[in-house]
């Protein structure tokens, strides 16, 4: 039997060596356009975004990395109202609605993507990219509402801090609804499309009538940016798998709610950073600006 040697090694795990070669700059849209296939979520509008990329200096010249899309924030969102009790409607008025809409434009913004090239991934990018970009966006605060957030602690490590996850508000009234007409799991969106295409004619026109009219009367999405007929249309012409797939969003979707403090709100900042700058302080504190004079000097 061959002997087993077993080998450890003390000290922190050594960084990806590739990391003090990038930066993070403001990027444009076919910056996204050239990495949204590699996010889960790559179809969907994205709501006045402005793009932030991460880069890599080589010999051949910039490599595109990653990138961070920050979007306007909705003015009314639940989640938002449980961390900031403060800005949950109460007694309504024109001057407290107008009030609402001007702080939270001027303070909050959305993170609605972050995306990293499949080459770059599991090395530390992601999390660095995202706080320095909300850094530079220059808003107070920078919230995210995302599934993945319960299995990839990324925007954690940004300094993102999370309301505990809760049931999508449709659930119950989902389940029952699909209960009504399915026997398979109610997540389960192709079982059930098998379904649907064995039923009765008559059955199948009822249920997705009534799938239907479930999704357009709880769906803020089809309400939202559309005239009132454009809304019913629209998902009046609906494709049935396209249907299933809203609805299992609607019904079983829990994102966390997440809201990152800029500490350097207000304070101008370089138009590049580089990607270590994010480990000159915490996340909680404002940039330690001289390290990148330091940096320049050395260069230089």
């Amino acid at each position: 039997m061959r002997d087993v040697t077993i080998e450890r090694r003390s000290g922190d795990a050594q960084p990806f060596s590739l990391l003090d070669r990038m930066y993070v700059e403001r990027g444009v849209t076919a910056d996204w356009d050239r990495l949204h296939r590699f996010h889960y979520k790559a179809e969907g509008n994205l709501v006045g975004p402005h793009y932030w990329r991460c880069m890599l200096e080589t010999e051949h010249g910039p490599q595109l990395v990653g990138v961070v899309v920050l979007c306007v924030p909705r003015l009314l969102l639940a989640q938002r109202h449980i961390m900031f009790p403060k800005l949950k409607p109460g007694v309504e008025t024109k001057v407290t609605n107008v009030y609402r809409a001007k702080f939270i434009n001027r303070n909050f913004n959305t993170c609605s993507r972050t995306v990293v090239d499949t080459l770059y991934r599991s090395v530390g990018v992601s999390y660095r990219m995202l706080n320095l970009a909300c850094r530079m966006e220059g808003k107070r605060y920078t919230e995210l509402a995302s599934s993945m957030s319960k299995f990839n602690p990324f925007a954690m490590r940004a300094g993102f801090v999370f309301n505990e996850p809760t049931l999508a508000k449709m659930y119950d009234q989902g389940i029952v609804l699909m209960a009504r007409y399915f026997d398979a799991h109610p997540a389960d969106s192709e079982a059930i499309l098998e379904e649907i295409e064995t039923m009765p004619s008559g059955l199948r026109k009822k249920a997705i009538r009534d799938l239907k009219a479930f999704y357009y009367k709880h769906s803020a999405t089809e309400k939202t940016g559309r005239k009132n007929n454009d809304g019913v249309e629209h998902v009046a012409g609906m494709a049935t798998p396209e249907l299933l797939k809203n609805i299992n969003q609607l019904v079983f979707s829990s994102p966390m709610y997440g809201c990152y403090t800029n500490p350097d709100a207000g304070r101008e900042l370089p138009a590049r950073l580089p990607l270590s700058a994010f480990d000159w302080q915490r996340h909680d504190q404002p940039l330690d600006l001289s390290r990148l004079t330091n940096l320049q000097g050395e260069s230089a």
